[in-house]
C-alpha cells in the first residue's frame, strides 16, 4: 500500500479528470498530469474502482488494494533506476473491468508507466 502522502487528493482527482491526458490498457485507464512546480517532485497516484466494475464496496476496495499492492511492487523493484520523467506525476488508475489476477494488473501498470517515460 502506498503511503497517504503518495496518493492523490480528491481536489487533485477533479483537476486530473478535467485537464489530464490518458492512456488505456485492457483493464485500466490511467489519467494523469505532470506537476509543473519544481519544489514538488513526488509521484502521487491513486486507484478508482467504479460501481460499474463491482457492485459491492468490499469488491471495489479489494481491487483498489490489489492495485496499490502492484504499484508498490513496481516502485520498489525499479526505485534505483526510477525514471526522472515520472517525477512530479499526478495520476489516477481507473479500473475498466474486474481483474482477479494481480500479475495482470502488475503488468498493465508497468506497461502504462513505461509508456509515459
Amino acid at each position: 500500500m502506498l503511503p497517504k502522502k503518495n496518493r492523490v487528493s480528491t481536489n487533485e482527482v477533479d483537476k486530473i479528470f478535467k485537464e489530464g491526458k490518458f492512456l488505456n490498457s485492457p483493464n485500466l485507464t490511467f489519467k494523469y498530469i505532470r506537476n509543473q512546480r519544481n519544489q514538488d517532485k513526488e509521484i502521487k497516484i491513486s486507484f478508482i474502482a467504479p460501481k460499474s466494475v463491482a457492485k459491492l464496496a468490499v469488491t471495489r476496495n479489494l481491487l483498489r488494494r490489489r492495485g496499490y499492492s502492484a504499484l508498490g511492487e513496481y516502485l520498489r523493484e525499479y526505485i534505483s533506476e526510477f525514471p526522472s520523467g515520472l517525477r512530479g506525476l499526478r495520476g489516477v488508475f481507473v479500473f475498466k473491468k474486474y481483474q482477479d489476477d494481480i500479475t495482470t494488473i502488475n503488468n498493465e501498470i508497468k506497461n502504462i508507466l513505461d509508456k509515459i517515460n
